[in-house]
């Protein structure tokens, strides 16, 4: 009979199986769509018909457009080819109503060539907006000398207009068209790419006039620009690339799913960080991605659930150092304050906030803390350790004292570099960025005291093997992907250093296997633990 764990942990694993399943089967449909079988009720497409075809692109401070009146022609295409990819780069007039903290849209047309889009009965056309409101980013100075490139501008501002939304230029506009000669089938049309369908009647046949697209995943935070009331023209780079079905089915759910995300109250920065996901991402590759992603997240909580079985049973830190899980909780807790500093996306700030909770709580635990409340002021009190604890710590302490000798000159060669050559928004800013950058630099070091008093007691067995196996796993799985995809060289660092130190403890494992006289994993050993009375026959 199993018992409840391995019930509830066989149910997790179950249900992520049946998860990843239904997710394939649902990227599946996505991607494949049905022909049509039968001519009674098939949707021909018109760029079968080889249609000479013309690209226009206008602005407007209108949203709705109902004639060619205040509009102006910024790019014009003619003999548009769907099949030949480019790029162009035009100057854009900003009216005055815009500089005003306004809005600028773009109206794309595809419609017949010699012909104006209002007297094409067979055109398409989209609006896109070229602006967007987000709150300008704080300027970043030197702490030391004051240097900052806008600071006249910033001064001349009140302090609270700093902190409203102004009108943000796009300067980028990806279009696609679908040039898939596919037949849809009228009674199974997919709703996704059936609103961006316009239907026309030829004869006896249905046709769909080509499928125009605008890729709002390609435009991105870090490309804005702050539109000042002095600017009157401002560059906007117009790309095309056609589209497959698949890809445009694909795209088009991942726009709606960056949208539902910002309907539930996301910032537009939080929805720039998934947006980047697949952008920044070749789309096989992020099939990839997202399976290896999911056994991370499995890894991760079995990782979770051992560790916290295990520190909620321990009754005593024999063997286990203390200043490891210090350090433990320290770092956890900075880089979430990092993470809240720099505004990262709720998506990795409410993990990194509970792993930040967990590791204060397993410090409470360490230090054999209670507090007491009298009225609204809480009292601490800690609890006494045994004489073998004690042995425990006066490795511990050995062990810091060694690191300390090289630990402490590069933590303040660091800070003093990072004051004197990098900018920051604030001094609070460059402390947990000091912070942030010890802990991926030298957080490894910290994890050498466990390995120390491994050493002294000649024992592992007080260690939680299960928690330790899972973060090997993800970790391994990290290193892949720090070294695949763009990331800062300490994380990568920081990455090898957790696959040297989980080396270290296989290593020392293998060299002192578990026997009956030494400590388990809940600190006893065998001859502590209570005898079970003989069954009277």
């Amino acid at each position: 009979m199993w018992s409840g764990r391995s019930s509830f942990t066989s149910l997790v694993v179950g249900v992520f199986v049946v998860y990843v399943v239904h997710t394939c089967w649902v990227m599946y449909g996505i991607v494949y769509t049905r022909p049509c079988a039968s001519d009674g009720n098939c949707i021909q497409p018109y760029l079968a018909r080889k249609p000479k075809l013309q690209l226009s692109v206008y602005t407007t401070t209108r949203s709705n457009l109902g004639a060619e009146n205040n509009v102006d022609l910024v790019l014009n295409v003619e003999d548009f080819d769907v099949e030949s990819k480019f790029e162009r780069t035009v100057n854009v007039s900003v009216p005055k109503k815009t500089r005003n903290n306004g809005t600028l849209y773009a109206y794309i047309f595809l419609h017949h060539a010699g012909v104006l889009p209002w007297h094409d009965g067979k055109q398409v056309h989209l609006v896109s907006p070229l602006t967007t409101y987000m709150v300008p980013k704080p300027e970043e100075v030197n702490l030391l000398t004051g240097e900052s490139s806008m600071q006249i501008e910033a001064e001349k501002k009140p302090p609270s207009a700093l902190e409203e939304p102004v009108s943000h230029w796009r300067p980028r506009l990806a279009l696609n068209v679908m040039v898939d000669d596919f037949v849809f089938d009228g009674a199974s049309l997919p709703a996704d790419v059936r609103r961006y369908m316009k239907m026309v009647q030829l004869g006896k046949a249905v046709h769909y006039l080509p499928i125009l697209f605008i890729d709002q995943l390609s435009s991105r935070v870090k490309d804005l620009m702050v539109i000042n009331r002095s600017t009157t023209e401002l560059p906007l780079t117009v790309s095309y690339d056609r589209i497959s079905l698949g890809r445009l089915r694909f795209w088009i759910h991942m726009q709606d799913a960056v949208f539902s995300l910002q309907q539930f109250g996301f910032s537009e920065k939080d929805a720039d960080e998934v947006k980047g996901i697949f952008v920044d991402t070749n789309l096989y590759f992020l099939a990839l991605t997202f399976f290896v992603a999911a056994f991370h997240l499995l890894f991760d909580f079995l990782a979770f659930k051992n560790d916290i079985s295990f520190w909620k049973k321990k009754k005593s830190m024999m063997g286990m150092s203390t200043k490891a899980v210090l350090w433990r909780g320290f770092s956890t807790v900075v880089i979430f304050l990092f993470l809240l500093d720099e505004q990262t996306s709720l998506l990795v700030l409410v993990p990194a906030g509970i792993g930040a909770a967990i590791e204060l709580w397993k410090v409470k635990k360490a230090l054999k803390m209670t507090i007491v409340w009298r009225g609204l002021r809480p009292h601490f009190q800690f609890g006494t350790y045994s004489e073998s604890e004690r042995r425990t710590e006066e490795y511990d302490t050995q062990a810091m004292k060694y690191l300390s000798y090289l630990l402490y000159p590069l933590c303040i060669g660091g800070a003093v570099y990072s004051l004197l050559n990098i900018k920051y928004k604030s001094w609070y800013s460059w402390l947990i960025n000091s912070f942030v950058n010890g802990v991926y630099a030298f957080g490894f070091l910290f994890m050498l005291p466990q390995l120390f008093v491994n050493y002294k007691m000649k024992s592992v067995a007080h260690l939680p093997w299960k928690a330790f196996t899972y973060k090997a796993f993800n970790t391994f799985i990290d290193d892949v992907f720090a070294f695949i995809i763009t990331m800062p060289t300490s994380h990568r660092l920081a990455c090898f250093r957790d696959d040297v130190v989980f080396l270290v403890y296989l290593y020392q494992r293998w060299l002192y296997p578990v026997d009956k006289s030494r400590v388990n994993e809940f600190g006893e050993s065998y001859e502590e633990q209570p005898q079970r009375k003989p069954h009277a026959h």
